[in-house]
């Protein structure tokens, strides 16, 4: 097994067998600390000794014996057996079953912020170390370490439990958690394919793994709708990596992009979760988000773009999630099929939105339209303002080069 194989081997069993110990046990801490202590054991031992055939249940023997020293509190005895175990562990029976999504949904605990249940899963679910979700979010990482440790404290406050979800909830309740499970695991991607701040336009690290933990509640609730909505909007998305930068680093904007090199197996997977998750009952903002992206997808040039197609989709989407965004890209839509004009005009609804004051997004796109009428005085002083605004080192890039385009003479 080579060393990428080995390493995504663990990271897929990690979640699935602190899953079980906090079933088993309910200490989520120190489920943690046994499980990352049974990871490391298997690094050392594996590559010399072997692949376990079962390694799920040899991780989750160690690590429950692991726990049941730490639980005994006899230090010689603990540290006698955990040799022992480490050293000849014969796996016990263990339930096959996955427990990512039950993970999921004590990380995503509604006692905490929406900051806390990001870096929480990628903590627990995502494998990630607590030093390099630091750095996905540009803070210290005795900041973060703080952060992850409140969260923890809050769910034992708040007395967290880890039964199943279709038990231990009602059907309202735990359709609220898998929403804000589905929010968190949006947010991770989004950061992952444009960093809000930074010298990198994207973290592929973070893309991947929320599109690799997303998969991984599909394989629980395949007939979610949502959930194949999300799967596919990130899939799609992600397709067009390869082509939003140059060899420099710099942005290409969608419009820009060589087609040719997006990613067919990608944009194939996609576009027929999203045909089977519009086929149910009901439209949800995944679904919706990702149909549009599917219409993108289908134009083999940007100017083949289905615009009023997207445009109806995104009045469906404001209708049933309104957002400001959603407004935002609606207008850069009608501006494809009515013009800039009629784009402009669906932005000044925004300025009274105190979310969207300075925002870069909409400083650039009124500077896009504005520089579509002929106005090139007030898109170069919008191009600029939305530069100064990004914390994003490529989006400055791209919209100073922008501003230096349309700069008036003189």
């Amino acid at each position: 097994m080579t060393e990428p194989d080995f390493e995504d081997l663990l990271r897929g069993l990690t979640p699935q067998v602190l899953g079980a110990l906090v079933r088993r046990y309910g200490r989520f801490e120190g489920c943690e600390d046994a499980v990352q202590e049974a990871v490391l054991a298997a690094t050392v031992q594996w590559p010399s000794e072997g692949v376990p055939d079962n390694p799920r249940g040899w991780l989750v023997t160690v690590a429950s014996r692991r726990l049941i020293d730490q639980l005994r509190g006899d230090r010689a005895r603990r540290e006698r057996e955990w040799a022992t175990a480490a050293a000849e562990v014969v796996p016990e029976e263990v339930p096959d079953t996955d427990d990512t999504l039950l993970l999921l949904f004590l990380c995503c605990h509604p006692a905490l912020t929406a900051a806390s249940r990001t870096a929480l899963t990628l903590r627990a679910v995502g494998g990630l170390t607590t030093a390099e979700i630091a750095r996905a979010f540009l803070v210290p990482e005795a900041t973060m370490a703080a952060r992850i440790s409140r969260a923890k404290q809050r769910i034992r406050a708040a007395g967290g439990s880890f039964e199943q979800p279709g038990r231990a909830l009602s059907a309202e309740e735990r359709e609220e958690r898998l929403r804000v499970v589905l929010h968190v695991l949006y947010l991770i991607f989004n950061e992952g394919y444009t960093a809000t701040s930074g010298g990198e336009l994207h973290r592929l690290d973070l893309a991947r793994e929320a599109i690799r933990l997303t998969r991984a509640v599909r394989a629980r609730l395949p007939e979610d709708g949502e959930v194949a909505g999300l799967l596919a909007l990130m899939l799609l998305t992600h397709a067009r990596r390869a082509t939003r930068t140059t060899a420099t680093g710099d942005l290409v904007p969608l419009a820009e992009q060589d087609r040719t090199r997006w990613d067919r197996d990608l944009i194939g997977e996609g576009t027929a979760l999203v045909k089977a998750a519009l086929a149910g009952p009901e439209l949800g903002p995944y679904r919706l988000q990702a149909a549009i992206a599917a219409t993108h997808a289908d134009a083999a040039r940007a100017e083949d773009t289905d615009w009023r197609q997207v445009h109806a989709l995104y009045l469906i989407l404001e209708r049933i999630a309104p957002n400001p965004m959603v407004t935002l890209n609606r207008a850069i839509a009608l501006a494809e099929t009515e013009g800039p004009e009629a784009g402009l005009a669906l932005l000044a609804a925004l300025d009274a939105d105190a979310r969207m004051a300075g925002h870069h997004r909409l400083l650039s796109v009124r500077a896009h339209l504005l520089e579509r009428t002929g106005d090139t005085a007030g898109a170069y002083e919008h191009y600029r303002r939305a530069a100064r605004a990004t914390a994003s080192l490529a989006e400055r890039r791209y919209l100073e080069t922008r501003a230096g385009r349309v700069r008036p003479a003189g």
